[in-house]
C-alpha cells in the first residue's frame, strides 16, 4: 500500500450512522489510522409487534430447507428468540442449511454458533437467490426480516421455486433521540464522509434533514454508501457521487474511504466505486 494511501485518514472527521454497539469495531479501527469517529445512530431496532408467526416458525423449523440470513440483526434477533423459547436453531435431525447475504452477516451466524453452507458473492438478497438457483427449486425457505425489508429478495426466491415462509424477526425505527449538534456540523460542511450500512439510515436521515441537504452533501464530503443495496438507496434519494464500499465488512469501508481521500482532487482510483 502507498503512504499516500496509509496517511488518508488521519485528522479525517467519519459519520457512522450505526448504533454504538454495531459501530465499536469499525470506529476502533479508524482511530487507529487517525481518523476521528462519530457515532450518529440513525437507525434502531425493536422487537416484533406480533411473535407469533417467527415462533411458529422456530417450532416448526426442522420443516424447511434453508433459512436465508439477510442481517447480522436478523441473526440476532432469531437467535435471542430461540433462547426465550428454549429451542435449537439446529437440531441433530435437522436438514436445515443456512445462507448468508454477506460477509458481515456469515460472521455473525458463525459467532452464534450456526453453521453457514452459502454466503452471497454479490452481497444482495437478490444476487444470492440467483447464485443458488436450481438449489431453491421445490425448497422450503425460512426468511426472517425486519418489518422494512424491500421485497425484491422474496419475489426472486419464489421465482427460482421456493416455497417462502416471510415472517418479521424485528422492527426497524428511526431513534427518538438524534444528536442535533452533530447533525448541525454534518449540515454546515464540519464533517469528512459520512457512513449509510443501511437504506433505512438513507430515509431516516433525510427525514431529519431533508432530500436536498443530503444531495447538497456529495459537493462537500464522501458520502458513503456500504454495500450496493444502500448504494441503490443513496442513487434514488439523488446521491450520484457517493463512494461504494465493496461489501459490508470493516475492511472493505476502511479500503473504499482511504482510496477516496488518497485520490481527492485526482481521478477516481481504478478500486473506488461511484453509485
Amino acid at each position: 500500500m502507498d503512504e499516500s494511501r496509509l496517511k488518508s485518514l488521519a485528522g479525517k472527521r467519519i459519520v457512522i450512522t450505526r448504533s454504538a454497539a454495531q459501530s465499536e469495531a469499525i470506529a476502533r479501527e479508524l482511530t487507529a489510522l487517525g481518523a476521528i469517529p462519530v457515532v450518529l445512530p440513525l437507525v434502531s431496532f425493536a422487537e416484533p409487534e406480533d411473535f407469533a408467526p417467527l415462533d411458529a416458525a422456530i417450532t416448526d423449523i426442522q420443516r424447511f430447507d434453508w433459512m436465508i440470513l439477510t442481517s447480522a440483526q436478523a441473526v440476532r434477533s432469531v437467535v435471542k428468540r430461540c433462547e426465550d423459547l428454549k429451542r435449537k436453531v439446529i437440531r441433530e435431525d435437522s436438514k436445515l442449511r443456512i445462507a448468508c447475504v454477506g460477509p458481515v452477516t456469515a460472521e455473525a451466524a458463525q459467532q452464534a454458533g450456526l453453521p453457514v453452507e452459502y454466503v452471497a458473492g454479490t452481497h444482495t438478497g437478490t444476487g444470492l437467490a440467483e447464485e443458488l438457483g436450481s438449489k431453491l427449486a421445490g425448497a422450503k425457505v425460512l426468511l426472517p426480516r425486519s418489518d422494512r425489508a424491500n421485497p425484491d429478495l422474496s419475489v426472486a426466491l419464489k421465482r427460482h421455486g421456493a416455497e417462502v415462509s416471510e415472517v418479521i424477526a424485528y422492527r426497524t425505527l428511526r431513534p427518538k433521540a438524534v444528536d442535533e449538534k452533530n447533525l448541525s456540523q454534518i449540515a454546515s460542511g464540519e464533517t469528512d464522509a459520512i457512513l449509510f450500512f443501511s437504506p433505512s439510515a438513507v430515509q431516516h436521515f433525510a427525514e431529519l434533514l431533508g432530500g436536498e441537504q443530503l444531495r447538497l452533501l456529495q459537493g462537500r464530503l464522501a458520502v458513503t454508501a456500504v454495500g450496493p443495496v444502500t448504494a441503490n438507496a443513496l442513487r434514488q434519494a439523488g446521491v450520484s457521487r457517493a463512494v461504494v464500499a465493496a461489501d459490508t465488512s470493516s475492511a472493505a469501508v476502511i479500503e473504499a474511504l482511504e482510496m477516496h481521500f488518497a485520490g481527492a482532487g485526482k481521478a477516481a482510483p481504478a478500486g473506488v466505486k461511484r453509485a
